[in-house]
């Protein structure tokens, strides 16, 4: 059976990566491919499809975290503006728990069915954010938790990083209908993980376990990026045919 591949869109809030996977699930449907998009699901049913829910689909669409149990927690509990401040470490085993849930129930199934995965953020979130949350956080602990370590162990076969300049993200987000109400939104932090995604370390980290890492400028228009998000999985798929 052929393996999967899955790609991986992370970057800065407000760096456009809904509109790079939406993109690509736009390429599948002009290819005539079936998509399970999960997001939905778990909208719908708060839990995690079975393998044989997802195995008459050619693509998934997926994010994290999740919206469904231990994501549902994070989104509305763990990284909201609130009186009761979790930590770093905290947040960082609520995205690993809620990581391997995900990649056990669908995102390893899936790739041993041979699919294709569309996914915004991921493992490398983690491993970008959580030590600016908490400096005193070691890079190597992170990875090491359960979840983290399954997801580099399927690390992704393309990691596309959206790139904006934090002061235009800010913008963007202001300008969002949907407040996330985030502890991330802040333009500090947002100078510090942007500097972090454009350092040669983490692109020597992905790329060491296999990952291919391409940066994709989202300051443009919304039309350019589609097109480029599109060119650049075409070359993609191209290079590994």
């Amino acid at each position: 059976m052929k393996k999967g591949i899955l790609v991986m869109i992370d970057g800065i809030d407000g760096s456009g990566k809904g509109v790079v996977v939406k993109a690509l699930a736009d390429w599948a449907l002009t290819q005539k491919m079936k998509i399970f998009d999960i997001r939905k699901y778990w909208k719908e049913k708060h839990t995690f499809p079975e393998p044989e829910e997802i195995s008459n689909y050619d693509v998934i669409v997926s994010n994290e975290p999740t919206f469904a149990m231990v994501g549902q927690a994070i989104r509305e509990e763990i990284v909201r503006e609130n009186s009761r401040h979790y930590s770093a470490w905290t947040t960082a085993q609520a995205f690993s728990l809620d990581r391997e849930i995900l990649y056990r129930r669908v995102i390893i199934p899936a790739l041993a069915q041979g699919k294709i995965i569309f996914q915004e953020r991921g493992v490398t979130t983690s491993i970008i954010y959580q030590p600016i949350q908490d400096e005193t956080l070691e890079l190597e602990k992170i990875m090491a938790l359960p979840g983290n370590k399954l997801a580099l162990e399927h690390r992704p076969d393309l990691l596309i990083i959206a790139q904006v300049d934090p002061k235009e993200a800010m913008l963007r987000l202001a300008e969002r209908d949907k407040k996330d109400n985030s502890i991330f939104e802040k333009l500090p932090f947002l100078e510090k993980i942007a500097e972090r995604y454009a350092a040669p370390w983490f692109r020597e980290l992905m790329e060491s376990r296999g990952s291919e890492v391409a940066y994709l400028k989202t300051d443009k228009t919304v039309y350019d990026t589609i097109e480029e998000s599109v060119a650049l999985w075409k070359k993609f798929l191209k290079k590994h045919n």
